[in-house]
């Protein structure tokens, strides 16, 4: 058993540049785990399906993206995935917190309610597009070391663009466009929680934004 651990922890230990890459860009604590611990669900699409405003009007959400089965497939080809948490700078109190998606369609929320949610969008889509970037700066260093398949997940929807152009059905960036991880079927928070992290969500002043990157 001890000589198994031992293995299995030297097997990890290989990734360590993929960590300090992912510090050097900003994550505040990084981790390598066995693709086995990544938690994939039907479920978590069907919250995408019903609860987010933005369904259908992303190329790289649902329903464009691959489906959970497909995505199950695929990372039978992966061994490793490593996580990366961020800090992200949009910060609201909890009232706002809790009402943020009526803020944006309920006319009846008041006015400095609606304004604050406003902010916290604005500046959660800078965190967003920070964070990919950084995704695929880790991404291209894993490439770089041989690991040809490595690709990274967003946390969160793509922010590359204002607006996206799902109407002509083609990604303005389809070389830097990314998908987040709960499209495809990953439950991040039970991820998080198998690699001894933590996601609180509902998050109640700032977003526990954790991306991810898979590695054969």
């Amino acid at each position: 058993m001890g000589n198994t651990h031992n293995a299995s922890k030297k097997g990890l230990n290989k990734f360590d540049f993929l960590t300090k890459s992912a510090i050097d860009l900003g994550a505040v604590n990084a981790k390598v785990i066995p693709v086995r611990k990544i938690a994939v669900e039907d479920r978590a699409v069907l919250k995408c399906r019903v609860g987010c405003p933005t369904f259908g009007k992303k190329l790289m959400c649902p329903p464009f993206v691959p489906t959970v089965d497909e995505f199950r497939k695929m990372l039978r080809d992966y061994r490793y995935a490593l996580l990366a948490r961020f800090k992200a700078e949009a910060e609201t109190d909890e009232e706002v917190a809790r009402s943020l998606l009526r803020c944006e369609f309920d006319p009846a929320m008041p006015k400095e309610l609606r304004e604050k949610a406003a902010k916290f969008w604005s500046d959660w889509n800078k965190d967003k597009q920070r964070i990919h970037l950084a995704v695929l700066e880790i991404e291209k260093t894993a490439f770089n070391r041989g690991y040809t398949f490595a690709v990274g997940f967003t946390a969160g929807s793509c922010a590359l663009c204002e607006k996206c152009n799902v109407e002509k059905g083609t990604c303005v960036h389809p070389t830097m466009a990314r998908y987040p991880e709960h499209a495809v079927g990953v439950n991040m928070k039970k991820t998080a929680e198998k690699a001894g992290m933590t996601i609180t969500f509902p998050f109640r002043n700032k977003p526990d934004p954790i991306a991810l990157l898979l590695i054969d």
